[in-house]
């Protein structure tokens, strides 16, 4: 099972970021460490300063494939999930500015909270599917499938031309703009429409 995550995806978190807009989906990996799950609390490394969530919806690869055309694509899964992926942005920012890798910063044990799943078809995805996260019961991001500046099909699509997608398989599709720091005590809840999918707590 392979955790594949896709970056600046959402044009106006990039812009937050003070990044230049992709012209291909970019991607980077997590191991199977990483997951967070069953609402697990996540505890704050002692080695960074600033811990991000990104909210992000997650698509589960359900069938093996390798170079999917663009229109097949939507035959690779068939649920949508939410969940966070936890970046070290003090470290991050050190990698930027010295050019290495980043899974320092990003591939960390539990820094990947995985929610719950729900099938495809109950979802509306022509009008977009419309995504919340609270911090203490305050919404901190929102966003729509439509925003994605890269959509599931075409990610699966770019992907599947460097790796073979396999069952199991998770990627994390990119966050939209209001990312922050968590901090001790903080309760996340992330719901796709009005459904409650992951909620943990801080320590």
């Amino acid at each position: 099972m392979k955790i594949i995550c896709i970056g600046r995806n959402y044009a106006e978190h990039v812009h937050e970021l003070n990044h230049t807009l992709p012209t291909e989906p970019v991607f980077f990996m997590k191991p199977d460490s990483a997951l967070l799950i069953r609402n697990r609390p996540f505890y704050i490394p002692e080695w960074s300063q600033q811990i991000d969530y990104e909210t992000e919806l997650i698509i589960r690869i359900c069938k093996t494939g390798k170079y999917i055309e663009e229109r097949f694509a939507h035959t690779y899964y068939n649920e949508i999930g939410i969940g966070i992926d936890f970046t070290a942005r003090d470290l991050q920012r050190q990698c930027i500015e010295k050019g290495n890798p980043w899974e320092i910063c990003k591939s960390f044990d539990f820094s990947a909270a995985l929610g719950g799943f729900v099938p495809k078809e109950t979802l509306n995805q022509k009008n977009g599917i419309h995504f919340f996260m609270t911090l203490n019961n305050e919404i901190r991001q929102k966003g729509n499938s439509n925003d994605m500046i890269f959509s599931f099909d075409q990610i699966i699509a770019y992907l599947s031309r460097f790796m073979m997608i396999k069952t199991g398989d998770l990627i994390f599709t990119g966050t939209p703009a209001g990312i922050g720091q968590v901090a001790i005590g903080d309760k996340i809840e992330c719901f796709i429409e009005n459904q409650s999918l992951l909620h943990f707590s801080i320590k």
